[in-house]
């Protein structure tokens, strides 16, 4: 018979916290995975934005109006007329002074590229101008119809 003591060693006592470690890295690895794939889901749309079957606006109570072309050569134009980026500028700070909610529409051909439709909108959001809207041409395409590349 061996000699020792009688009393039993208590074993390791259980864990009261819950260790975040592994939940933590599970989220951070989702966190990174949905950062990279959000922008790829966004960017594979083909769109041919000019034209739309959209109703006419309502007949009620309009701001003022501003229509201004960009021309398939570049050129721009305020109201029919032929204008530089420094006068439209200018013309469209005056209007934002005389009426803040004035609406801008915009008419660009379809072969404007997307960086001159973005500066001009640039320019007249500097200028006070923030109500921009885009003219299509009504009734041009079918809505079933898949964009062509």
């Amino acid at each position: 018979m061996a000699f020792g003591r009688l009393e039993r060693p208590q074993g390791t006592q259980p864990m009261s916290e819950i260790n975040m470690t592994p939940l933590i890295d599970v989220m951070l690895v989702l966190l990174v995975i949905f950062m990279l794939t959000a922008p790829l889901m966004t960017s594979s749309l083909k769109l041919d934005l000019p034209k739309a079957d959209a109703p006419p606006p309502p007949a009620n109570k309009q701001p003022p109006i501003l229509t201004i072309v960009l021309t398939a050569n570049g050129e721009m134009h305020l109201d029919d007329k032929s204008v530089k980026p420094e006068d439209l500028v200018k013309q469209a700070q005056d209007q934002a002074k005389k009426h803040p909610d004035t609406e801008v529409q915009l008419r660009a051909d379809q072969s404007v590229s997307y960086g001159r439709v973005a500066d001009l909108i640039g320019l007249l959001q500097k200028a006070g101008l923030n109500r921009i809207a885009f003219v299509t041409d009504p009734g041009a395409a079918d809505a079933t119809e898949p964009a062509k590349p």
